[in-house]
């Protein structure tokens, strides 16, 4: 379990930005290690980091539908109307059709004229959060993925820290 700071690559490796692999310490082959799935280079937040295919394919099937759950800063007051858009699904202005999301109103701040929200998918095409916000002619100014299935990011690791999964965890999302 990673906890993923911004400007750092999911990849595991990169010409010219530090990836989430060189966050890592591992004492076997640091080759073999893999992210599983991806965030974008300015998102932050729940990134798992394995050397065992099966699992990652496990939890980025889109046919196991294992949700992610992201909070996120986004410009403007987010209403019902939105919540409602993300619930029925969207086409994005590609022709990407999205599965219906879960969009959760936290709060707003009159003094910046930004919603907090909560967003859970059930599949992860690209930069797909900001997108659907996009779509509704709001913008992402934070994103920060807390969740996945039901494994929660250990709130007591820092950006770029890191801790292996307990037993526990990894039954939370096999």
């Amino acid at each position: 379990m990673l906890n993923k700071p911004a400007g750092v690559v999911s990849a595991t490796r990169d010409d010219k930005d530090k990836t989430v692999i060189d966050l890592i310490n591992f004492p076997g082959r640091k080759e073999d290690l893999f992210p599983v799935g991806r965030l974008d280079k300015d998102t932050t937040g729940l990134l798992i980091i394995t050397n065992d295919g099966k699992f990652a394919h496990n939890i980025i099937s889109p046919k196991k539908h294992v949700s992610k759950t992201y909070e996120a800063i986004v410009t403007g007051k987010i209403s019902e109307k939105e919540v409602k858009i993300f619930s029925q699904g969207m086409e994005l202005a590609n022709g990407n059709k999205l599965q219906p999301a879960q969009l959760d109103i936290i709060s707003y701040s009159e003094k910046d004229d930004t919603s907090k929200v909560r967003v859970i998918i059930h599949e992860g095409k690209y930069h797909q959060v900001r997108r659907m916000f996009g779509a509704v002619s709001q913008r992402v100014l934070e994103l920060d993925r807390v969740k996945i299935g039901l494994l929660e990011l250990d709130d007591t690791l820092e950006r770029g820290e890191y801790r292996e999964l307990t037993e526990e965890e990894l039954n939370l999302i096999k």
